[in-house]
């Protein structure tokens, strides 16, 4: 499974995640967020970042001018939307994005189907609140194409496997502290669930 490890405010952590193997790094461009860091700042760790690693800027209720000059001005290669934005802004997107279900029930896993789609459990805020998905709505449906979120951690992640997700978003499973990532748990989570 691809791994995403989001909530990233350091270089230190950026790296960290990287040698230990992450796939794709979440910087989150939303205020309210504990975890939320600048596209200026953002830009300052990925400038500095090696190369053949995404970049996942995570947005909540803003229009399509913010999410393409945010993604343009941070060096961010992804726009991941945790909001039920309208056509209208996914026609003016200018850059690579990938819609985030927040699931309330079974079917709502089922919702874009046909596209690469992040699936994350529903809760009043946005993102963090490590609330796990219940993984029985996956039993028989093809996960080829979901990015899996929500509750999880070193412990549980190995455990989703046998579902062929297309990959696993982590933030808060393999922290310290709001944003400050802990080496080993990152380590762990990876490892286990590659």
């Amino acid at each position: 499974m691809k791994c995403k490890i989001c909530g990233i405010t350091s270089y230190k952590d950026a790296m960290m995640a990287i040698e230990a193997g992450a796939d794709a790094l979440g910087f989150v461009f939303y205020e309210k967020s504990p975890r939320y860091i600048s596209p200026s700042d953002a830009k300052k760790i990925i400038s500095k970042l090696p190369p053949f690693v995404e970049k996942v800027g995570l947005f909540v209720n803003v229009d399509a001018q913010v999410i393409n000059s945010y993604i343009q001005e941070s060096g961010c290669t992804l726009a991941q939307l945790h909001f039920e934005a309208s056509d209208k802004v996914y026609e003016q997107l200018f850059v690579p994005h990938i819609k985030v279900i927040r699931a309330k029930e079974a079917q709502d896993i089922l919702k874009y189907s046909d596209e690469y789609r992040l699936v994350d459990a529903y809760c009043e805020s946005y993102g963090g609140a490590g609330k796990r998905i219940n993984i029985e709505w996956f039993d028989g449906v093809d996960c080829s194409k979901i990015i899996l979120a929500g509750g999880l951690n070193p412990e549980n992640v190995s455990s989703l496997k046998e579902y062929g997700f297309y990959g696993v978003d982590v933030s808060s499973g393999v922290e310290i502290s709001h944003g400050i990532k802990d080496f080993k748990k990152v380590k762990d989570f990876i490892y286990n669930a590659k």
